[in-house]
């Protein structure tokens, strides 16, 4: 008997003649009854308080293998997937996915339909995991499913869609972000998954090492000017930004920010969504924020010459703005606000720090494991000498990856009067990174070797990550 899912209770113990149980506090004892005469045996309960039982709940589900058939979805209302009744196989394969994914800690979910069937992935810590496959027909039912959750047009298959679904699992609320796309052999969904009231990370929680974290305080404590956080889609430049947001928020201070959209909400600060349909973009939001009397704004990214120049005066007349921009490096940052027409004179006025960054995977700290470099390993790095390196070799509780969790590399550009005084002679971001690091710039490449040779890290993330 299927007791975990007919009953969402969960077995602990059996033998001959005892079923022993974890159940929540308050269960209905005529549930025990109806177990006690199905099974023939003596039901001992284990009682938990609801977040306990949840948690466990989610986890025994999570381990279930997925038991695929294929039937044709009729559409149903998702409320708790933990205690939903799963009447239909795409119901039941959608929950288990969510279910797992959450439980892993996925950011996304991949459903690719391909010529003889449909790959399901998950991207843990920044990398995609295979996790199971199922027929083309199934996923056909799962698409639809997702579409009538995150109310898109279920009859629309020739043009990409994006929605939302609002899902708890237990205790958690999860906002999941959708995205379907036609492809030759079916659509395609993405589902990218975040935790509604999640934990959101300070600055002390980035992985900076001391001297950069005050280095970060400095930068937000600044009563006005420019902080810049580059790097690729996924580096962590919004977690950083909201970092610091964290930092200066104060009942004393009027907080405003535009992004498209939001990733995690803060109370006691005002966001904005950006909405293109209606005209509201990064520029028109950023000059109506400037009417309503902020300390500090942040702008989601600085896409272009307008929201550029409205950035820098912001930051001229009185206010500390966040932004992000797509740039390679620190030093680069300075070159494509040069790029996007930002006079010399205005970037050396107005910009106060740049921070480069990328995310790299913590080595598992359950199958961690010291072992000697080759020489060629240590050259790649410019090391010489005896150093001691770190793997993971891989376990149960990483799923064989031998990574578990993420943390960031980073570089800082502190924008003193000298390198202001230099960049009003040159924008050139090679001839910028010379001089910054005559004066003490250190590199993301250097802040990784660091994490390589403290054991936090392995050689092939960081140079995946500043390399790729």
């Amino acid at each position: 008997m299927d007791i975990l899912r007919l009953y969402k209770l969960i077995p602990a113990a059996e033998d001959g003649s005892s079923l022993e149980i974890f159940a929540p506090r308050g269960v209905d004892p005529s549930i025990l009854e109806e177990l006690r005469f199905l099974t023939g045996k003596d039901i001992i309960p284990r009682f938990l308080p609801e977040e306990d039982f949840n948690r466990r709940l989610q986890e025994a589900l999570a381990q279930e293998v997925v038991q695929v058939e294929t039937e044709s979805d009729e559409g149903f209302q998702v409320r708790d997937i933990l205690y939903e009744e799963e009447t239909s196989p795409a119901v039941s394969f959608l929950n288990q996915v969510i279910i797992k994914a959450a439980t892993l800690g996925a950011s996304d979910i991949h459903m690719e339909p391909y010529e003889s069937s449909s790959i399901i992935r998950l991207r843990l810590d920044g990398v995609l995991h295979d996790y199971t496959s199922i027929p083309n027909s199934l996923q056909e039912q799962v698409v639809l499913r997702v579409k009538v959750l995150a109310n898109l047009n279920v009859a629309e298959r020739r043009v990409p869609q994006d929605g939302k679904i609002g899902v708890r699992i237990g205790g958690r609320h999860l906002d999941i972000r959708v995205s379907v796309v036609p492809t030759i052999f079916g659509e395609r969904v993405v589902l990218r998954l975040l935790e509604k009231g999640g934990k959101l990370l300070r600055l002390e929680d980035l992985g900076l090492w001391e001297e950069d974290l005050l280095k970060l305080r400095k930068l937000s404590k600044k009563p006005y000017g420019i902080v810049l956080a580059t790097g690729p889609t996924g580096a962590g430049k919004s977690t950083t930004l909201y970092a610091i947001i964290l930092e200066v928020k104060s009942p004393t201070k009027n907080i405003i920010t535009i992004e498209d959209p939001p990733e995690y909400q803060i109370e006691g600060v005002s966001q904005i969504q950006v909405n293109p349909k209606v005209g509201l973009s990064f520029a028109t939001g950023l000059r109506a924020i400037l009417r309503q009397d902020p300390d500090v704004i942040m702008v989601g990214e600085i896409r272009d010459a307008e929201t550029a120049e409205i950035a820098i005066q912001s930051a001229l007349t009185g206010h500390l703005v966040l932004s992000t921009l797509h740039t390679n490096d620190a030093p680069s940052a300075i070159t494509r606000l040069s790029d996007l027409g930002i006079e010399p004179f205005l970037i050396a006025s107005s910009l106060e720090g740049v921070i480069a960054q990328r995310l790299v995977r913590k080595i598992c700290p359950s199958c961690k494991v010291a072992y000697r470099p080759s020489k060629e390993e240590l050259k790649e790095f410019g090391l010489e000498g005896e150093h001691t390196f770190y793997r993971g070799e891989g376990c149960g509780q990483c799923m064989g990856t031998g990574y578990m969790g993420r943390t960031g590399i980073y570089e800082i550009l502190e924008l003193d009067e000298e390198l202001k005084r230099f960049i009003l002679k040159t924008q050139d971001s090679v001839e910028i990174r010379s001089f910054a690091k005559s004066v003490g710039f250190r590199s993301m490449l250097e802040d990784g070797i660091r994490k390589v040779l403290a054991g936090i890290t392995t050689p092939e993330e960081v140079l995946r990550a500043v390399k790729e």
